[in-house]
């Protein structure tokens, strides 16, 4: 297990901005200040497997960092908040992109984020990100015959 860490997130919402401080900067340390020393925690990115623990998480951030090139901006939006006395879910929407980059080259991410109040203050216990379905474009002719493709939503 690591050492413990002294920086203390206050609220869920301190965790939240220095999580997404740190995923902007590919900064592998802040971004791991911010989860919970636990083999408890739970990260899913998107399109990716269910990994558990802190030396796991750690991994997927640490290769995702290394693969990534050029500037990154990350915006969260639509955030909704229960915050209650020992645990907090926020969703939300990620978009991501390059500074200044059009929308049509950002991608909209879909997450859940959970915090959980320790005695080192507020840490990330759960990131569960996946990416937001796009909307069908409208066919230039549509015939009787057509029928839609099946839903792939699972749940």
């Amino acid at each position: 297990m690591p050492p413990r860490r002294a920086k203390l997130f206050p609220t869920p919402d301190d965790a939240e901005t220095a999580f997404y401080e740190a995923f902007e900067r590919r900064d592998l340390a802040a971004m791991m200040a911010v989860w919970a020393e636990s083999d408890d925690i739970v990260c899913v990115h998107p399109r990716g497997l269910r990994l558990t623990g802190f030396d796991a998480v750690r991994e997927s951030w640490s290769q995702i960092f290394a693969g990534s090139e050029g500037p990154l901006r990350v915006r969260a939006t639509e955030v909704r908040r229960f915050d209650g006395n020992s645990v907090a879910v926020h969703t939300l929407i990620e978009v991501l992109g390059s500074p200044g980059s059009p929308p049509e080259a950002t991608a909209s991410i879909s997450a859940t984020n959970v915090f959980e109040l320790t005695d080192g203050g507020w840490r990330m216990v759960l990131h569960q990100a996946t990416p937001l379905a796009q909307p069908e474009r409208p066919r230039a002719t549509a015939r009787e015959d057509d029928t839609p493709p099946p839903s792939r939503t699972l749940h």
